[in-house]
């Protein structure tokens, strides 16, 4: 009996490496389903991170129209009500990790909240919405370039940025992980594997 193939929709290498990682760490190695990948331009919608998430998974499903799984990760300052929040991909480009450190120069607060927000999508085009978060603080970038802000994200309880921790460590407490996780506990509880 062949597996079931989930489509991951991103065109991330990075992002792609790490979610097949933690799903053969979930399983130890024996990952019940196939998940293979493709790049689709999805729309940019506004809103709330479910919303967003919810919509992005309804736009990737009508091209793909079977299971899939959409990502959207949001940093969010506590100093600023939570901005940038969902559209920090748009922050990042602009201004770089450096440039998120600098938007909280003004605060004593320098909290942060990393939240990925995941959707998967069955045959049927239903959605379910699972997310993970991790508290940290914003810091001086670190000069170890990854992807995204992990130079500049340094969790809780942790002298060392997302960057600075190896991929292993990271996936652990990752705010992708927890949403991950979610995700494969929802998986094995509906028997759709």
């Amino acid at each position: 009996m062949s597996k079931k193939n989930i489509v991951f929709v991103t065109g991330n290498v990075k992002k792609l490496e790490e979610v097949m990682q933690m799903f053969k760490n979930f399983y130890k190695d024996s990952v019940p389903f196939d998940l293979s990948n493709r790049n689709i331009d999805l729309p940019e919608h506004q809103g709330e991170r479910d919303e967003i998430c919810k919509l992005k998974a309804q736009a990737a499903f009508e091209i793909i129209r079977g299971p899939c799984i959409v990502e959207d990760t949001s940093l969010c300052f506590n100093a600023i009500g939570g901005l940038p929040g969902p559209y920090i991909k748009w922050f990042l480009k602009a201004t770089g990790p450096i440039g998120l450190y600098r938007m909280l120069k003004g605060f004593e607060d320098k909290t942060a909240m990393a939240v990925c927000t995941v959707a998967y999508v069955n045959e049927h085009g239903e959605v379910n919405i699972f997310s993970g978060e991790t508290d940290g603080t914003i810091v001086e970038p670190t000069t170890i370039e990854t992807f995204g802000w992990d130079s500049c994200f340094k969790p809780d309880g942790y002298e060392i940025t997302y960057a600075e921790m190896p991929k292993e460590e990271k996936n652990l407490i990752s705010h992708r992980m927890k949403a991950m996780y979610k995700l494969k506990e929802f998986l094995d509880h509906k028997v759709i594997i």
